[in-house]
C-alpha cells in the first residue's frame, strides 16, 4: 500500500474516532453533577434565582441538550472550541497557551522514558541472570508498582526540600525576568523532577519489555548464525537483536504516548506546572465545561496523532512491514 493512500486512510479513520470521542465526552461531562452558572453566580456574589437565569441564557446553558450538542459539534468541525465561562476568553486561546508547557514535559519524560527503558532492557538482556539484570528488574518493578503521585511528593521533598539541588514547583523562576540561555537553563532546571516523575513508571515498562523482547530474540536463528560468522557479541546485539526487538517496545510507546497527557494532570497539579493537565483539572473544579471538553478534544486528537507517528516508525524500524488499512 502506498504511503499517500495508507496516511489518507488512517487521518480519515482518525477523524472519525475523534467525532465519536467528542460527543461522547459532551454527554459524560453534562451528566456529571454541578453547575457552571452556580459556580460563576457564587465568585460574582450574586446566587439568586435571576442572576443564574440570566447567566444560563448568555453562555447557552438554557438550550435543550440536543441543541446544545449540535452547537458544540459545529463549532468543533471548525475548529472553534468555545468560551470560557471562567476566564472569558476563547478556550482554545486558553489551551493554546498551555499547550507548550506540557509538550514540553510529556516530550521530555517519553523521550527519558523511551530511551533509558531501550537501553537498561538491552543492558539487562545481555547480563542475564547477574546482578546488574536482577538491579535493573527489580528497580523496575518497583518504578512500576510504585504510584506516581507518591514518587512525586518524595522528589520535591527529598531534592528539593532537604538537598535544595532543584525547585520544587514553577515552570521558571518567578520575578527572575531571565532571557535567553539563563531562561532555558532556568525552565530546565525546574523541568526535571515532574519529567523524571512522570517518565520513571513507563521507563520501567519499556525496561521489562525490551528486556523480554530481547531474550526472545536471543534465540532466533538469524542470530546464531551471525553468531557463527564470528561477529562480535556488540556487533550482533547492535544489528540484528536490538533491531527486531525492539518493534514491540515502539508499539508500546506509541498507545503509552498518550496516556502521557493523562499522567500529566496528576503531574502538573502536584508540580504546579502550568500545562493543560493542571488546566483540565481547574476547569472541573470550576464546572467550566468548555475548556473541559477542549482539553479532552485537543488530548484525543494528540492520541489519534502519536498512534499515527508509531505506524510511520514501524516502517522505518522496519521496511518489510507494509501498512495496513
Amino acid at each position: 500500500m502506498g504511503l499517500i493512500r495508507f496516511l489518507a486512510l488512517r487521518l480519515g479513520k482518525g477523524i472519525l474516532v475523534l467525532f465519536a470521542i467528542a460527543v461522547l465526552n459532551f454527554l459524560l461531562v453534562r451528566a456529571a453533577p454541578g453547575d457552571p452558572a452556580q459556580v460563576m453566580a457564587g465568585e460574582a456574589g450574586a446566587a439568586d434565582a435571576v442572576f443564574l437565569e440570566q447567566l444560563r441564557e448568555r453562555f447557552g446553558l438554557d438550550r435543550p441538550l440536543p441543541e446544545q450538542l449540535w452547537v458544540y459539534i459545529k463549532g468543533y468541525s471548525t475548529l472553534d472550541l468555545g468560551f470560557s465561562y471562567r476566564q472569558q476568553r476563547p478556550v482554545a486561546e486558553v489551551i493554546f497557551e498551555r499547550l507548550p508547557a506540557t509538550l514540553l514535559l510529556t516530550g521530555a519524560a517519553f523521550g527519558l522514558s523511551l530511551v533509558l527503558g531501550v537501553v537498561l532492557g538491552a543492558l539487562a538482556a545481555r547480563r542475564v541472570g547477574r546482578a546488574s539484570d536482577s538491579a535493573i528488574t527489580v528497580a523496575a518493578l518497583i518504578f512500576y508498582a510504585t504510584p506516581l503521585f507518591w514518587i512525586a511528593l518524595m522528589s520535591q521533598v527529598v531534592f528539593s526540600l532537604k538537598l535544595g539541588w532543584l525547585p520544587n514547583v514553577g515552570y521558571e523562576t518567578i520575578g527572575a525576568n531571565l532571557t535567553g540561555a539563563a531562561r532555558a537553563l532556568d525552565i530546565g532546571r525546574h523541568l526535571v523532577l515532574p519529567a523524571v516523575t512522570l517518565g520513571l513508571f513507563f521507563t520501567a515498562l519499556y525496561a521489562r519489555m525490551m528486556r523480554a523482547s530481547m531474550l526472545e530474540v536471543a534465540g532466533a536463528d538469524f542470530v546464531k548464525t551471525a553468531h557463527a560468522k564470528g561477529l562480535s557479541p556488540a556487533v550482533v546485539t547492535r544489528r540484528h537483536m536490538a533491531r527486531n526487538a525492539i518493534l514491540p517496545v515502539v508499539t508500546l510507546a506509541g498507545v503509552q504516548a498518550g496516556q502521557l497527557v493523562g499522567g500529566a494532570v496528576l503531574t502538573e497539579t502536584v508540580f504546579a506546572w502550568p500545562g493543560i493537565g493542571r488546566l483540565m483539572y481547574e476547569a472541573l473544579v470550576q464546572r467550566d465545561y468548555s475548556v473541559l471538553l477542549g482539553v479532552f478534544f485537543i488530548s484525543s486528537a494528540m492520541v489519534i496523532l502519536f498512534n499515527l507517528v508509531t505506524d510511520l516508525l514501524y516502517r522505518v524500524v522496519d521496511p518489510r512491514i507494509e501498512g495496513g488499512a
